[in-house]
């Protein structure tokens, strides 16, 4: 990583911020002296991700032009813009499903993801949800949180697999945070679209993510659903990281209305056009140009 792209990072957080010492070094931040085991997570520090110069190409179509972009640890940040922006493919890139053809994407500041399969990438500790809910129908909410967690899924492991009292308690515990406990025994077919994105939300989070990318999780919820989505995504702050792309503004609206300044980020032609607080993009010129439409 570059320096100045770790300084970027640096200015970027708003949470976990990482101790600065006076000394020989001039203030600048300790943790540049220090050793890192290489594969290790390391946010000290700001960002959780940096994406520098990423450029994807399709038969000459670039999705991504040199896109750069970096997300504080424990940082909420709403990317939007208008369709064929590069949002999809800025999350394939990071989840390791396309390679780019130039620029680089690190995980903290040590975790070259550009080395790692898309398998690799999850272990690691992203998670990511697409649009359309995947669970496992036929068996119950608790069943699908019971198969996401973190364990041997080797055949034999499966056949003679006992929960602990600790794995029992995780379930119970994201049970409650996605306010799905009432519906625990129930089948996961059984459940309203906006129940069941909960419960696949409730799926990465037993894997226990730093980072969470969410692709228009809102998609077909009712109001109701998406004001409580809105309570959820806003409770994982901190603990985790979110990137949230979105096109309903109403619920880009609900995820900052609590925080003003929370940064909205928005792409077009694969890369970064604006970027500040909702009030500041919607403001933009160019913003309400290419994709607000007015």
């Amino acid at each position: 990583m570059t320096p100045e792209l770790l300084q970027a990072g640096a200015r970027a957080r708003q949470r976990h911020e990482a101790p600065r010492r006076d000394g020989p070094s001039g203030g600048r931040a300790a943790s540049y002296g220090r050793v890192v085991e290489p594969g290790t997570l390391d946010v000290a520090h700001g960002a959780i991700l940096y994406l520098e110069d990423i450029t994807v190409s399709f038969d000459g179509f670039k999705a991504l032009d040199a896109l750069t972009l970096d997300i504080a640890a424990g940082e909420l940040r709403c990317i939007i813009g208008p369709n064929g922006a590069g949002k999809t493919t800025m999350m394939d890139v990071i989840t390791g499903k396309t390679r780019p053809d130039a620029g680089r994407a690190f995980f903290g500041s040590t975790v070259d993801l550009l080395r790692h399969s898309e398998s690799e990438v999850a272990r690691l500790g992203i998670g990511r949800k697409f649009q359309k809910p995947s669970v496992f129908e036929q068996l119950s909410v608790y069943e699908n949180l019971e198969l996401a967690l973190k364990t041997d899924r080797r055949v034999r492991a499966a056949v003679w697999a006992q929960l602990s009292g600790a794995q029992r308690e995780r379930i119970e515990f994201v049970l409650e945070r996605i306010q799905l406990k009432a519906e625990a025994r129930r089948p996961a077919g059984l459940l309203s679209h906006g129940q069941k994105q909960w419960l696949e939300i409730g799926m990465l989070l037993m894997q226990d993510p730093k980072l969470l990318l969410l692709d228009e999780p809102v998609a077909g919820m009712t109001d109701e659903e998406t004001e409580r989505t809105a309570e959820l995504f806003l409770s994982l702050q901190g603990e985790h990281s979110l990137v949230v792309v979105e096109h309903d503004m109403s619920f880009i609206d609900a995820l900052t209305r609590d925080d003003p300044q929370r940064k909205v980020t928005v792409l077009h032609e694969g890369r970064v056009l604006a970027e500040g607080s909702l009030a500041q993009v919607q403001a933009d010129d160019k913003v309400v140009e290419v994709y607000l439409g007015r």
